[in-house]
């Protein structure tokens, strides 16, 4: 009788690891444009947020007809996104109080103990969310010619399919006209559109792959610094690397 032989199971010698930026369509970001992998490039705008609630109903009226104005423009194609994050407002709260041991004023300070009962009742019940707006507008290596998007597909393991300052020249000339389209057409809505820049490309980019504890608020709401948001956001982490080849109002 013949004894059937179990193979032993075995154990890689090195743990399976890979750095997450081999599985993003990422490539680079430089010059103010993402770049990817197969060729394409985008490039990425913050919008300033718009009470739609607090308006009367002639400007609402109006902000529907530009919004709808602007949606008639588009002869290319955008992504919205609306980015939504917990915050933690125990630094406002802590200057509200500072601030209510200086009110002499009894109207005022009773005006401020209810304002401040009211954020810390609305706490309890709900999560606060701060919310930031970015549009992003795309480009595809199709727009470089069709045998250059075909020969991207076939490439190989290169980084990028061309010359990165190639990539970004045709990425601008195609990409800044739009940009400014939606700029003016955003400033009939009575919203301020900005181009993120390198950093804050890189920064967005790793935050999103990267979560983190929730933001606080400043003291003064709106008015916080770059400085400050960096500093909040990259607590208990390594400094933010570059893609590589290789490598709003408060709701509740």
């Amino acid at each position: 009788m013949s004894i059937i032989k179990i193979p032993y199971v075995t154990l890689p010698d090195r743990p399976l690891t890979s750095i997450s930026q081999r599985h993003l369509p990422i490539a680079d970001i430089a010059e103010d444009i993402v770049l990817f992998k197969d060729g394409g490039a985008a490039l990425v705008m913050e919008s300033s947020s718009l009470n739609f609630g607090l308006l009367s109903e002639k400007e609402q009226q109006a902000v529907i007809a530009a919004y709808a104005a602007l949606l008639n423009s588009l002869s290319f194609s955008i992504q919205i996104m609306v980015r939504s994050q917990k915050k933690d407002i125990s630094v406002y709260l802590r200057h509200l109080e500072e601030a209510e041991g200086k009110i002499t004023n009894e109207k005022l300070l009773h005006l401020m103990r209810g304002y401040k009962q009211f954020i810390t009742e609305t706490v309890k019940k709900k999560n606060v969310l701060g919310k930031r707006f970015y549009i992003v507008i795309p480009f595809s290596p199709l727009e470089m010619g069709f045998s250059r998007a075909v020969s991207s597909s076939t490439r190989g393991s290169k980084p990028l399919p061309y010359p990165k300052s190639y990539v970004i020249k045709k990425a601008k000339v195609a990409l800044y006209p739009k940009r400014d389209h939606l700029i003016r057409q955003g400033g009939r809505l009575g919203l301020q559109l900005k181009q993120l820049s390198t950093n804050e490309l890189i920064e967005l980019y790793y935050d999103i792959y990267n979560p983190e504890m929730p933001e606080k608020v400043e003291a003064i709401p709106g008015e916080s610094s770059a400085e400050e948001d960096r500093t909040t956001a990259e607590e208990g982490r390594q400094p933010v690397e570059a893609f590589g080849p290789e490598g709003g109002q408060n709701e509740a």
